[in-house]
C-alpha cells in the first residue's frame, strides 16, 4: 500500500514482487484511485476512499491470511485495512507510517493563510521535494478526521513491524513510537535506522524489508501436514 502521490511502480513495490516472486510467494501492488495507472483525479481522493480501493483489493482479489506492507500514508490505509478485516491479516509491516498525516502533519502545521485558502477555495497545491507541487483539498482534510487512529488505542491484535528513518524529513521518527503505544498488540517491534531517509529504498534498507518479510511470512504459513 502506497504513499500519498506514490504508486505501484516505486521502487519498494517492484522490489517486494520481485522478492516474493523468488520465495513463490503472491504479492499483490495496486494504485489507489487518482493514483498512477488508476482512473480518477488525485484531488478527489480521499483517505476514506483509499480504504476503500485496499478492502477491495484483499476482498476480491486474495485469499487466506494476508500480510500488508504499507508505506508512509500506506500505513495509515493499512492500519484502517486491519480494523476493518481484522480475521484476514496475519501481520502488518509500516514503512514511515503515516496515520493522521492530514491533521497533524498537514493541518497542524499550516499557516492561517493557507488554512484560509484551503477553506475557501477548497484546494492548495503543496510544494513537494519529489516531483510536482501536491493538491491538498478541503475534502482531503475533513475527510481525514473521521479515521483519526492516535488519539485512542487501536485494537489491532496482529504481530506488527514498523520501520522508520530517523533522518525521515516528512513523518518524525517519533511517530513509528507513537503508533506502537496505541497499538493493542503485544507483538510490535520498532526499528529506527538513524541515516535512513522517509522513503527508505537504499539497499541496505530493502534487504531490511525483505528480512522482515520473510520472517513474518514464516510465522504466519500453517505448519507442514503430518505425513
Amino acid at each position: 500500500m502506497g504513499g500519498f502521490a506514490s504508486d505501484m511502480t516505486g521502487t519498494k513495490a517492484v522490489f517486494l514482487e520481485s522478492h516474493c516472486r523468488k520465495r513463490g510467494q503472491a504479492f499483490i501492488r495496486f494504485d489507489y484511485f487518482g493514483h498512477g495507472a488508476s482512473s480518477g483525479r488525485f484531488s478527489e481522493g480521499t483517505i476514506g476512499r483509499w480504504r476503500e480501493d485496499a478492502l477491495t483489493v484483499i476482498d476480491r482479489l486474495t485469499e487466506g491470511p494476508q500480510i500488508l506492507v504499507g508505506s508512509s500514508m500506506g500505513g495509515w490505509i493499512m492500519l484502517l485495512a486491519a480494523l476493518s478485516r481484522p480475521a484476514r491479516i496475519a501481520g502488518l509491516v509500516g514503512i514511515a507510517a503515516a496515520p493522521d498525516f492530514t491533521e497533524e502533519l498537514m493541518w497542524n502545521r499550516m499557516t492561517a493563510s493557507i488554512r484560509e485558502q484551503v477553506m475557501r477555495t477548497g484546494e492548495w497545491h503543496e510544494p513537494s521535494r519529489y516531483g510536482p507541487d501536491l493538491p491538498i483539498t478541503r475534502k482531503l482534510i475533513e475527510d481525514g478526521r473521521h479515521h483519526l487512529l492516535l488519539g485512542r488505542p487501536i485494537p489491532v491484535e496482529c504481530p506488527v513491524r514498523l520501520l522508520q528513518g530517523m533522518e525521515d524529513p516528512d513523518v518524525p521518527w517519533r511517530w513509528a513510537v507513537r503508533i506502537a503505544e496505541r497499538l493493542t498488540s503485544a507483538d510490535v517491534a520498532v526499528t529506527l535506522i538513524k541515516d535512513g531517509d522517509h522513503r527508505l529504498s537504499r539497499p541496505q534498507d530493502l534487504a531490511r524489508l525483505a528480512t522482515v518479510i520473510d520472517e513474518m511470512s514464516a510465522r504466519a504459513s500453517p505448519p507442514p501436514a503430518a505425513p
